[in-house]
C-alpha cells in the first residue's frame, strides 16, 4: 500500500499513535494507561513504543512518583504530522472504493 506509514500501519502502534492523537499537543499517557486503552502487554507496548521512539514519532519521558517509576509517552510533532499523513492516505483508499 504505497503512502501508508510503515511505522504507524502495524495494528498496535496505531492504536497507540491514535491514542496519543486524541490529546492535546505536548500533552502524553502514562504507560499504564496506553497499556489499558490499547491491551497489549509490558514487553509488547514498551517494544512498540521504543520502535515509535527511534522513528521520531513520540518522546519517552521516565521520572518518579514516590518511589514508583512512571513512563509518560507524547507524540512528537513529527509524529503528529505522519499519523496525519496516515489517516489522510486512509481517507483516500476509502473515498476510492467508495465506486465499488
Amino acid at each position: 500500500m504505497s503512502g501508508l506509514d510503515d511505522i504507524i500501519h502495524q495494528p498496535l502502534r496505531l492504536r497507540i499513535m491514535a491514542a496519543l492523537n486524541a490529546l492535546p499537543p505536548g500533552t502524553g499517557l502514562e504507560f499504564v494507561r496506553l497499556k489499558k486503552l490499547t491491551g497489549a502487554t509490558d514487553g509488547n507496548l514498551g517494544a512498540h513504543i521504543e520502535t515509535l521512539s527511534k522513528a521520531g514519532y513520540v518522546a519517552i519521558d521516565k521520572a518518579f512518583v514516590g518511589k514508583k517509576p512512571q513512563t509518560t509517552v507524547t507524540a512528537t510533532a513529527a509524529g503528529r504530522a505522519a499519523f496525519a499523513r496516515h489517516v489522510a492516505m486512509l481517507q483516500e483508499i476509502i473515498a476510492a472504493s467508495g465506486g465499488l
